[in-house]
C-alpha cells in the first residue's frame, strides 16, 4: 500500500465522528495506560506475595465479583443520573481503590479490596457504551466501537511492557500509576464530556418503576426484566459470556502457567504486550476489511479463533512460541469485538441502553468471577494443559451458539437501518451532542430487537474491558 493509500484509510476511519467522542476516545487511552491491577494480579500473588495459584483465583474472582454487582447498578446509573456522573464517579472511586490495594498486607485485607476495586472498575463500562451509542451515527457504531477497542489495546500494549518491568522492581509504583492514570480520566471527563442522555431517559421516565425501570420514547417500560426477558439478547450475552472466559486466560491462566513455567514478570509483560501491539497495528484496516461481511460468520470464526489460539498454548515452550499463539487470539478479538458490541447496541433500545449494557456487561463480569477460579483449580489439579484444551471446546461451543442464532434471525431484520435511509446526514449539527433516534416502535419484551440487524457488522447501524 502505498504512503498516499494509507493516509486515505487512516483519513476515511477517523473522518466524520462528533467532537465529543474523541475526548471521550482520549479518556479511554488514558485510563489503559495506566492499566495494571487486572493484568499483574496474580503475578503479584504468587511470584511477589508467595500465595498459591488457587488463593490468586480466588482473589481475582472476588475483583471480578465486584464487577457483577456493578454493571447492574451501574446500568441503572447510567439512564436515570446520565452517562457523565456515572462516569466521573467510577473512575474517581477506582483511582481511590487501586491505591489503597497496593498498601494491603493482610490476606483477607487484599480480598476486600480487590472486590472493591472490580465494583468501581467495572462501573464505568455501561457508561462509556451508552454513551458512544449516543454520540455516534448508527452507520459509523461499527468504527467508533473498533476505534475505542484500538485505544484501549494501543494504551494496554504500552502499560503492558512498562509495567511488566515496574513489576520487577516495585509492583506498589504500578497500583499507584495506575490510579494517577485512572483520576486523570475522571477529570478529563468532568471537564470535556458533555452529558449525551437522550431526553426523557431519566428519572422522571421511570415512573411507578423505581430505580429499575426507565422508558422508550413510546413511552413503554423499560426495567431490568425487560432486558433478561428478551430471548435472543439473552443469548448474545451468554456467548458473551464463552468467550470472554476464554480471553480473560490471557490475564488469569497465561500469567500464572508462565510463571509455573520459570519465566519473568518481564517475559510475561512482553508477550502479552503482542497483543495491544497487533491490535493497535491491525484493528483499523482489519475493521474496513469485515465491515460489510456477513456478521454470523464473523463470530462464528472468531470463537473458533479464541478457543484453538488459546489451546495451541499447551504446545508452548520459548517466549516467543506463546507470542505466536497470542497472534492467533489477537486476530479473533479483532473481530469480536467491533462486530458483537455493534450487535448489542442495535438490541438496545434507546432510552434503556445503560441497562442493557450493564447486563451485557455483567457477562464479562461474570466470566470474570468465573475464569481465575477455573484457572487456579484446573492448573493446581491437572496443570495447565487441561486449561488449554478446555478454551478449544468451549470456543466451539461458542462458534456453535452463534452459528444457531445468528441463523434464526428474520429476514426483516437483516434489512437496511431505517434511521440511515430515511436521513443520511444523521443528527442535525445543531445539537450539542448526536443522538440516536428513539425507535419507531417500543421494544417487544420479547426476542425482536428495538433496531432492525444489519446483514453485515457496520452497514447502517448496530463492546475490552472491557
Amino acid at each position: 500500500m502505498s504512503a498516499a493509500s494509507l493516509r486515505r484509510a487512516v483519513r476515511e476511519s477517523v473522518s466524520g465522528l462528533p467532537r465529543a467522542f474523541w475526548w471521550l476516545w482520549t479518556s479511554t487511552l488514558v485510563n489503559r495506560l495506566g492499566a495494571f491491577v487486572a493484568t499483574f494480579m496474580t503475578l503479584y500473588l504468587t511470584l511477589d506475595r508467595g500465595y498459591s495459584a488457587s488463593f490468586a483465583g480466588l482473589v481475582v474472582a472476588l475483583h471480578g465479583l465486584g464487577g457483577v454487582v456493578s454493571s447492574l447498578v451501574a446500568g441503572v446509573m447510567t439512564d436515570r443520573l446520565g452517562r457523565r456522573p456515572t462516569l466521573l464517579a467510577a473512575q474517581a472511586s477506582t483511582a481511590f481503590s487501586v491505591a489503597l490495594l497496593g498498601f494491603m498486607e493482610h490476606p483477607a485485607a487484599i480480598a476486600a479490596v480487590a472486590l472493591l476495586v472490580g465494583m468501581t472498575s467495572n462501573a464505568s463500562r455501561p457508561a462509556v457504551a451508552a454513551m458512544m451509542a449516543d454520540i455516534v451515527r448508527p452507520e459509523d457504531r461499527v468504527r467508533a466501537f473498533a476505534l475505542n477497542y484500538w485505544a484501549i489495546n494501543l494504551g494496554f500494549a504500552v502499560s503492558a511492557t512498562a509495567a511488566g518491568l515496574i513489576a520487577e522492581y516495585s509492583y506498589l509504583a504500578g497500583f499507584l500509576g495506575e490510579a494517577a492514570l485512572t483520576l486523570a480520566c475522571a477529570v478529563l471527563v468532568y471537564v470535556k464530556l458533555p452529558e449525551s442522555r437522550p431526553e426523557g431517559g431519566g428519572a422522571g421516565a421511570s415512573g411507578a418503576s423505581g430505580a429499575a425501570s426507565g422508558k422508550t420514547g413510546a413511552g413503554t417500560e423499560i426495567g431490568l426484566g425487560t432486558v433478561l426477558r428478551d430471548g435472543r439478547f439473552m443469548g448474545v450475552v451468554g456467548l458473551s459470556f464463552l468467550i470472554s472466559l476464554i480471553f480473560t486466560q490471557g490475564s488469569v491462566g497465561l500469567p500464572v502457567a508462565m510463571g509455573s513455567a520459570g519465566f519473568s514478570p518481564g517475559d510475561y509483560g512482553l508477550v502479552i504486550a503482542v497483543n495491544g501491539l497487533l491490535i493497535v497495528v491491525l484493528q483499523i484496516p482489519v475493521t474496513r476489511f469485515i465491515e460489510h461481511r456477513d456478521p454470523q460468520k464473523l463470530l462464528v470464526l472468531s470463537a473458533l479463533l479464541a478457543g484453538y489460539g488459546f489451546a495451541l498454548t499447551a504446545f508452548a515452550g520459548p517466549v516467543w512460541a506463546y507470542g505466536l499463539t497470542v497472534c492467533v487470539w489477537t486476530l479473533a478479538e479483532i473481530v469480536n469485538s467491533p462486530t458483537q458490541m455493534s450487535l448489542v447496541v442495535r438490541l438496545s433500545p434507546v432510552h434503556g441502553r445503560g441497562r442493557y449494557q450493564g447486563v451485557y456487561t455483567m457477562s464479562w463480569a461474570v466470566a470474570a468471577l468465573v475464569a481465575p477460579l477455573m484457572a487456579g483449580f484446573m492448573i493446581d489439579r491437572w496443570g495447565a494443559g487441561r486449561l488449554w484444551a478446555a478454551t478449544g471446546v468451549l470456543g466451539t461451543v461458542a462458534a456453535a451458539g452463534y452459528w444457531l442464532l445468528m441463523r434464526n434471525l428474520p429476514a426483516g431484520d437483516r434489512g437496511t437501518d431505517p434511521v440511515a435511509a430515511g436521513d443520511a446526514d444523521g443528527p442535525k449539527a445543531a445539537q450539542p451532542l448526536p443522538v440516536g433516534p428513539a425507535p419507531a416502535e417500543p421494544l417487544p419484551a420479547g426476542p425482536a430487537p428495538a433496531e432492525p440487524l444489519p446483514a453485515t457488522a457496520p452497514t447502517p447501524d448496530p463492546v475490552r474491558a472491557g
